[in-house]
């Protein structure tokens, strides 16, 4: 499993009965997981203080339950990177921390490829990739279907003084812009993307992964350059393996480029019981 393990504003202080409790810089949430299908070992001290708690309806969605002194919003960092914390309707907070072992992987490779890398974060959501990316100094291209996280990510960059950095926004379907780009011979040197389960676009466009994935990899190959540095994947889509995420990448990427390809579990530690909260899985390529 890789493990984000070098959080300070961030951590998972115990999980339990279907819920983590969590520390977002000074404020503390409790907040549904469906991972989490053991007991609660003993629910008092921090969790009867958490300053929000999202309560799941038996319906679908949910709500929240604050306490008045938490903020609308607030800021935490992770090393020299920082981000906007807003608690939304749907239980998340407009960051995944455990993709901080992707943003010192990916960050290490750029800064390590003694070139100018042009990077595309696909599904983008509010940026915590294309922050990091750009903070090691390469060129990128944001593309979400949602306008507000669009938004949301030119914020997040502000935040981490990339206001001058060579960072393209667009609000479009993602397959739909990869595919202008292939037209226009637009070329990256890598590609990272966050493919929901189901979505859909601005126009009504339907993405369903194990339909969608196979192809828009294919595609995503065309717009490469001759040397790509690295392609990565993220995936929270339940039941997906990190050996069906190899495979993809191997009859992709390595079929056409050769490189390493490396998947597993992406997690973080819980401080109460010393052990790893899986959150998702990855799949990375890159170049030898």
């Amino acid at each position: 499993m890789y493990v984000a393990n070098n959080w300070t504003d961030y951590e998972v202080l115990d999980t339990g009965d279907g819920d983590k409790l969590e520390r977002w810089g000074t404020y503390i949430l409790r907040r549904p997981d469906p991972q989490i299908i053991w007991p609660i070992a003993n629910e008092t001290g921090l969790w009867k203080k958490a300053d929000g708690h999202y309560f799941r309806s038996s319906s679908g969605g949910g709500n929240w339950k604050m306490n008045p002194s938490l903020p609308e919003r607030w800021t935490i960092s992770y090393e020299d990177l920082s981000f906007h914390i807003k608690p939304t309707n749907f239980k998340h907070t407009g960051l995944f921390p455990e993709q901080a072992v992707n943003w010192s992987w990916m960050m290490n490779k750029i800064r390590s490829a003694n070139r100018p890398i042009r990077v595309l974060n696909l599904f983008a959501y509010s940026g915590g990739a294309t922050v990091a990316a750009a903070k090691a100094g390469a060129e990128v291209c944001h593309v979400d279907a949602a306008k507000g996280m669009v938004q949301w990510a030119k914020e997040n960059a502000q935040l981490s003084g990339l206001e001058s950095t060579p960072i393209r926004y667009i609000t479009d379907d993602v397959f739909k812009f990869v595919q202008r780009e292939q037209r226009r011979g637009r070329q990256y040197d890598a590609i990272i993307m966050d493919p929901p389960s189901y979505g859909r676009g601005p126009q009504g466009e339907t993405w369903k992964l194990e339909d969608s994935l196979f192809p828009f990899l294919q595609t995503c190959t065309t717009i490469l350059s001759d040397t790509p540095l690295f392609l990565l994947i993220n995936s929270y889509t339940t039941g997906l393996s990190p050996s069906v995420l190899h495979n993809l990448l191997h009859m992709t990427m390595k079929a056409k480029y050769g490189g390493q390809i490396n998947c597993g579990e992406i997690g973080l530690p819980i401080t109460a019981s010393g052990l790893h909260l899986p959150c998702g899985i990855l799949g990375r390529w890159e170049a030898n």
